[in-house]
Parts: structure tokens; sequence; C-alpha cells
């Protein structure tokens, strides 16, 4: 009996101690975690992100601020390749663009600022072709867009960019559409994407190039006053040639739309804090329902396509 009791008390002591030891572990873990810079909840971080899409991010810091009072998410909006270069800069916590580091890139990074970068593709948007409301063409082949942009088309358009070096769209325009062609000299640089609409919207003979997050949304008011300036081109389908689609949510979800790209985040935090909380954000339920409420496409949640039943 004696031993029973001796092996009991061992055993209880045992137990106490794993539980002292699992709290103090508990008080240090909070305790590392009070001394981080910032957290998922708290604190300040800067980013930069391609001023392309600057409604769509506006839109994702405004909600996750709201629901985390103690944080702040400072942006800055640049041209694609100047937030490419942020990938060296240590004070910027994420990029948004629309691709991937590269391999050197994310070499460069971890030499450099001793981090390598966690990414991933959260949405899908498209270039929108942008026309003055009058202007008698609206629908484009991709040849004639290509004639457009190489100056070799039949009427004398002139194509306007948010600026015609280092910007995403340009960018594009260069790998995607001209291939080995040059853009014209005659390509216009606006100062930003509401520029380009502004200059449109003065210019008939002007066609735009910019963003869908800038234009596509019809809900709100900002992009529902541009809409009442310029008029959105449409672009021969990729699937069924002769047929001329919008960059509208469905088209750019099945690539009918000739010009769709990815919106990328490329993150490098040495802790987890307010960068990998905001990441977790855009690609989670939230973050992306302001994707497809922006009327731009989710990439890390399933898109649903619901017949519609019309009323007689």
């Amino acid at each position: 009996m004696k031993g029973y009791r001796s092996s009991s008390f061992w055993i209880w002591l045992a137990g106490v101690s794993g539980f002292l030891m699992m709290m103090a572990g508990c008080q240090s873990y909070e305790k590392q975690k009070a001394q981080l810079p910032d957290t998922e909840s708290r604190g300040r971080i800067l980013i930069s992100a391609d001023e392309s899409f600057k409604p769509i991010i506006d839109a994702q810091i405004q909600v996750y601020e709201s629901n985390n009072p103690g944080t702040t998410i400072a942006v800055q909006y640049k041209p694609e390749a100047a937030c490419l270069q942020d990938l060296l800069t240590d004070s910027v916590r994420m990029i948004i663009a629309t691709r991937k580091a590269s391999i050197s890139e994310e070499r460069l990074m971890v030499d450099s600022i001793k981090v390598g970068p966690t990414q991933a593709v959260v949405a899908r948007d498209a270039i929108a072709v942008i026309v003055h409301p009058d202007a008698p063409d609206s629908l484009f082949t991709m040849d004639e867009l290509k004639e457009v942009l190489t100056g070799k088309f039949k009427k004398n358009l002139i194509p306007v960019f948010d600026g015609v070096q280092a910007t995403s769209t340009v960018r594009f325009i260069v790998d995607s559409v001209l291939h080995n062609d040059s853009l014209t000299p005659k390509a216009m640089a606006a100062t930003t994407s509401q520029d380009v609409i502004n200059y449109v919207a003065g210019h008939p003979d002007a066609v735009g190039f910019i963003g869908v997050s800038w234009i596509g949304n019809k809900d709100d008011a900002d992009q529902l006053s541009f809409l009442k300036k310029v008029k959105i081109a449409q672009l021969e389908s990729t699937d069924v040639p002769g047929s001329y689609v919008l960059p509208v949510q469905l088209n750019i979800y099945m690539r009918r739309y000739p010009m769709v790209r990815d919106l990328v985040y490329i993150l490098k935090e040495k802790h987890r804090g307010l960068g990998n909380g905001f990441a977790d954000f855009m690609s989670g339920n939230i973050g992306q329902l302001i994707f497809r409420r922006a009327y731009l496409v989710p990439a890390q949640k399933k898109f649903i396509l619901r017949p519609v039943q019309l009323r007689e």
C-alpha cells in the first residue's frame, strides 16, 4: 500500500510538473509574440502594389483594417517594375504584381535580405480596352489591336497607357500581343489609370489600356462615373471566331477574353506578422469574396457558375 502511494505521488508530481512547464511555455510564447514588431492583428507595415490594381487593393485593405482595428497597411502604388525592385527593399513587406518572383529574384532576396518569398496567385483580371463614347471602332480582333499598337491600323488611333515603360499593362502588351513588333512612337503615357480614362474621354482618336478593376465594377459609384465618360471595347473571343466579348467576369474565368492576367502577392516576412495576416485574408473566404464582388475572378476559391432561368 505504501509503495502504491509512493508511485501515485510520483505520477501526480510528474503531471503537475508537465502542466507547469506547459504554462511556462505558453507565457513564453505570449511574451515572444508581444515583442514582435507586428502580428496579424496589430502593427503597421508597408507594401507596394501595381497601380493598375489600386481599386481592388484599396478595398481589400479597407476591410482588413476594419476587421483588425489595431492594424495599418500602408500601400505605395507604383509601376510594376518599381514594385519588383522593392523585392530587395527590407522595409517593404509585400508586393502585389502580375507575376511571381523568378528563381534568380528569389535567390537575390535570400542573399540580400535573408528571407525567401511566399507567393500566390489570388485573383485574375484583364486588360480592358477603352475608347471615346463616339468612337466608330469598338470591336477589335487581336490582329487589329496589334495594328493599333504598332501604328499600322487603317485609322490614326493613338494607344494610351498608364506609362510607356515599366508598367504591367505595357509589359503584357509587349510580351503577349506585340511579340517581336515595337510599340508605335505615337503611344501616349498617362500618369495613372484614371488619367488614361480622362484622356480617352477627351480624345475620340485615343484607345486606352487599363486594368479592368478600374472600370469593371458596375456597383461602384466612381467606376459608374468612368463608364459615362468612355466605352469599353469588345475583343474577338478566343473560342468563337467572329464573336466579340467584353472583359466581364465569366469571360475572364473561361478565358474567352484574350487579355487575362494574374494578380499575385509576393510576401517576404521574417516572422509571422501582419503581412502573413493580409496574405491569408486575400486568399481566404472574405478576401476572395471581395475579388468576386469587384468582378475579378478569385483564384483560391472555386468560382461556381449557376445557370440562370429567365422568366417569360
